[in-house]
């Protein structure tokens, strides 16, 4: 197995302190007189680089070599509900299509359901050069074993070689389970694709909290799967003569029994999604307390805004989960986004950095929202946010008495 051998065993305390004072997640262990590396390493490998030298030494396992000429085309798993295809997979067919383009590869869509002819053709117009549709009566609705066996039975007939799939419930519940079948990495959400001449998909994504980017390749397995939130890349523009084609792909029957009965689909009501949001006035911890919002929600309602937030107003209670930004919250791309007193750290810039227009206040001009922000306002939101409200009022005023007078007028 892969991991970390220590090739000189008695190699005294003094080498246990040297690496100890190395490894950020204390793998090391001095019992008896005997080194040690415990279950704790993270294979990080700072202690090679930086540790004494002779006492420890990489273990690798052995890489059976894959022919990537095998596996040729991007496909985008096609996220619906009775039809209607979610948003997420447009943006990821653009994102597939930019991809295509360094490999020369195909654009694939994967659709399973019942009688999904239409959202089929729909497809088409969006760039796709091929559609792969299962339709049967037993993916009606979204069952985890018959979606995985078909899913199953598209790799192994088509063997594409990278599969993008929106991070929704579906999504996340659908993409691991096929990963897991073919030994493959998963990446999951994911805010930067980028596609090498060789066919690896290099998948970019916040990690350790946001406090660095990772860049993640799959480099000796196939498919490589990846996971995207909505609103993170563009929708393609509308093809008006399509070039694609559709498939129609049969399934064995004992593929689609399931163990699990769907007897009656309640439909939730839809609240107020703010990744929909044409304009956002997001708060962060720089509101002191939580009458501090009245003036707040009056300045959105004055600019016909969304009132959103970082996770500090989500863990004071403030605000419902569904209305937080960022890694652990939703990603958006407004129009117009307005931070108020936010810090701007990685986890709330990666859900909100694509959107057309930032405006940032903060009293902190080191801030590290000013660095993506389009405006940016040092000073204190509780000086500032008045004055906006005021300049507000006095344009409603003048435009009343536009209104007012040429009536006035007509009148005399």
């Amino acid at each position: 197995m892969a991991g970390i051998k220590i090739i000189k065993e008695n190699a005294g305390r003094e080498i246990y302190e040297a690496l100890t004072e190395i490894c950020p997640f204390e793998a090391f262990s001095y019992e008896n007189d005997k080194l040690e590396v415990t279950a704790a390493c993270k294979m990080c490998k700072m202690c090679l680089k930086k540790g004494p030298e002779g006492i420890l030494i990489l273990e690798e396992d052995e890489k059976v070599a894959i022919d990537k000429d095998l596996y040729r085309g991007i496909t985008v798993y096609v996220d619906h509900i009775e039809g209607k295809v979610h948003p997420v997979t447009l943006e990821l067919i653009g994102k597939a299509r930019e991809l295509a383009k360094v490999t020369n590869h195909p654009v694939y869509a994967l659709l399973m359901g019942t009688n999904i002819k239409k959202p089929a053709e729909e497809l088409l117009n969006y760039g796709v050069d091929k559609v792969f549709v299962y339709d049967e009566p037993e993916l009606k609705h979204f069952v985890i074993e018959p979606y995985a066996n078909a899913f199953e039975d598209f790799i192994e007939k088509i063997k594409p070689s990278s599969i993008l799939v929106g991070a929704t419930n579906v999504g996340r519940s659908l993409a691991p389970r096929v990963a897991a079948r073919y030994r493959t990495g998963l990446t999951a959400d994911c805010t930067i694709l980028e596609m090498k001449e060789n066919t690896d998909l290099v998948q970019i994504r916040p990690a350790f909290g946001g406090n660095i980017m990772a860049q993640i390749v799959t480099e000796n397995n196939r498919p490589q799967f990846c996971t995207v939130r909505y609103k993170v890349f563009n929708a393609p523009e509308f093809v008006k003569d399509p070039w694609g084609t559709i498939e129609m792909m049969e399934i064995k029957k004992e593929k689609l029994i399931s163990s699990i009965e769907v007897l009656e689909v309640i439909k939730k009501e839809k609240g107020l999604d703010i990744s929909e949001a044409d304009t956002i006035v997001a708060v962060g911890r720089g509101v002191k307390s939580e009458k501090d919002l009245d003036m707040i929600n009056e300045f959105a309602e004055k600019i016909g805004a969304v009132v959103a937030c970082t996770r500090p107003g989500i863990e004071a209670g403030w605000f419902d989960a569904k209305l937080q930004i960022g890694l652990s919250g939703r990603t958006v791309k407004p129009k117009l986004i307005i931070a108020l007193g936010i810090s701007g750290a990685v986890q709330f810039a990666a859900g909100m950095q694509n959107s057309e227009y930032i405006i940032a206040i903060n009293n902190d001009p080191k801030a590290p929202i000013f660095n993506v922000a389009h405006c940016g306002m040092v000073g204190d939101l509780y000086e500032i946010l008045p004055e906006l409200l005021k300049m507000i009022e006095a344009s409603e005023k003048i435009e009343e008495q536009e209104i007012t007078e040429p009536e006035e007028r007509m009148a005399v």
